[in-house]
Order: C-alpha cells, then sequence, then structure tokens
C-alpha cells in the first residue's frame, strides 16, 4: 500500500512512496514525537497512509507571511 504525501494547507498532492519497498523508519517517522505522529500521519483500513506536509508554494507563502503559523490552514 502506499504513503502518499499531501499539502496540509491547500491539499494539493506532492507525492507517493511504495510502502513495500520501504520503512517508515527511513522516512523519519520514528523521529516525530507521538503528537506529531498523530497530527500528521493517518492511517486508513485498506492499508494506505496519508502524510501531511508542507508543498513549496504554501512554504514560500509562510515565509513571506509568518503570522500564517498560527493558522491551521490559510488557503480556503
Amino acid at each position: 500500500m502506499p504513503i502518499r504525501y499531501y499539502c496540509r494547507h491547500c491539499n494539493t498532492p506532492m507525492g507517493e512512496v511504495d510502502s513495500e519497498r520501504i520503512e517508515a523508519k527511513s522516512l523519519g517517522f520514528d523521529t516525530l514525537s507521538e503528537e506529531e505522529r498523530m497530527d500528521m500521519i493517518t492511517y486508513h483500513s485498506n492499508g494506505d497512509i496519508l502524510v501531511k506536509s508542507i508543498c513549496e508554494d504554501c512554504q514560500e507563502a509562510l515565509e513571506r507571511n509568518p503570522d500564517f503559523h498560527s493558522l491551521h490552514t490559510f488557503i480556503q
């Protein structure tokens, strides 16, 4: 089953990794706190894993507008 990455702000799909060929540890998931894992990673009953990240466009918007960091999402 795939590990799918998407932007937490604009929901743009960012990529996919075949989870059968890679261990979650090699993706750095083991370095996240329990709270971060719960916020960023969603496990579906069909085996798919969704990971919230941030795309380049939203990262640039955050750099230009630091007050956006206080918002859960800033793109409607």
